[in-house]
């Protein structure tokens, strides 16, 4: 796998594509759900993955591509160069502010990721990360988060879902503890932004109790360039192929957020 070349045709890739949804970003929307009546897609979302798809098999033939919006392929495994594409990630922001809203590709080899772009397409802001190269902000180096900062000193993003009782994934008590635990959480909608962000260091942790792997693709590589932890909400490691909890976190206060405030109903 030639990182180099394959992150320099993604990232041309991926801009090209952000500028394209900032063209049109006023256009009348054809609107459609799929799983849920909150489970959003558009006709942006499928000309965006249609778009890296036809990309992707011409320049790189021999890759193969897991994707959101069926363009991609029949992935049963992660053999080989996996292209993990989700092409907006925060379809509900996209449709409802025009804004907060992201492309996240993620490029794994067999089952590791290796390069992960998530790109703030109304704010023009490209994170990106090599494996074992650090994560970048605009091309500026991002440091490596706190090791320090207590949880009582952290920003958190969860949504206010897990903090209901008749959610049926995690135990709301713990999450509620986990707030009163925390200086103050928020909501962007995006988890792509969601995992920028804690690269970013402007969020110090993310749960969440259903995400696909479009969704964490991306994110996963950026947060652990910059000393993150990523797993399950009960501290396994990630499943790159299933629905799952996510805990993303600095390294110092990760193990305490599993260990004390999740507890996922079986």
């Amino acid at each position: 796998m030639d990182t180099k070349q394959i992150l320099q045709y993604a990232r041309s890739w991926v801009l090209e594509a952000g500028e394209d949804i900032r063209a049109n970003i006023n256009e009348p929307l054809q609107i459609d759900t799929k799983s849920t009546p909150d489970d959003l897609v558009t006709q942006m979302d499928q000309q965006t993955e249609k778009f890296f798809a036809d990309k992707i098999r011409n320049q790189f033939p021999d890759h193969r591509i897991f994707s959101e919006e069926g363009m991609g392929d029949d992935i049963s495994d992660l053999e080989g160069v996996v292209w993990i594409v989700d092409p907006i990630d925060g379809t509900m922001n996209f449709v409802h502010q025009q804004r907060n809203f992201a492309i996240s590709i993620g490029v794994y080899e067999d089952g590791t990721g290796k390069i992960g772009l998530i790109y703030d397409v109304m704010n023009d802001v490209l994170y990106s990360a090599v494996k074992g190269e650090g994560a970048y902000k605009n091309g500026n180096r991002l440091p490596q988060l706190s090791t320090t900062e207590p949880l009582k000193r952290s920003i958190f993003s969860l949504n206010t879902t897990w903090l209901l009782e008749e959610n049926t994934l995690v135990e709301a008590s713990g999450i509620r503890e986990l707030v009163k635990s925390l200086r103050s959480t928020r909501s962007y909608g995006s988890a792509a932004l969601e995992f920028a962000f804690l690269a970013e260091g402007v969020l110090d942790g993310y749960v969440t109790m259903s995400l696909m792997p479009w969704d964490i693709a991306a994110g996963k590589v950026l947060v652990e360039e910059v000393g993150g932890v990523v797993t399950t909400g009960d501290n396994r490691s990630l499943s790159m192929m299933d629905r799952t909890s996510v805990c993303a976190a600095r390294g110092n206060i990760h193990g305490e957020t599993v260990e004390n405030y999740i507890n996922l109903k079986k």
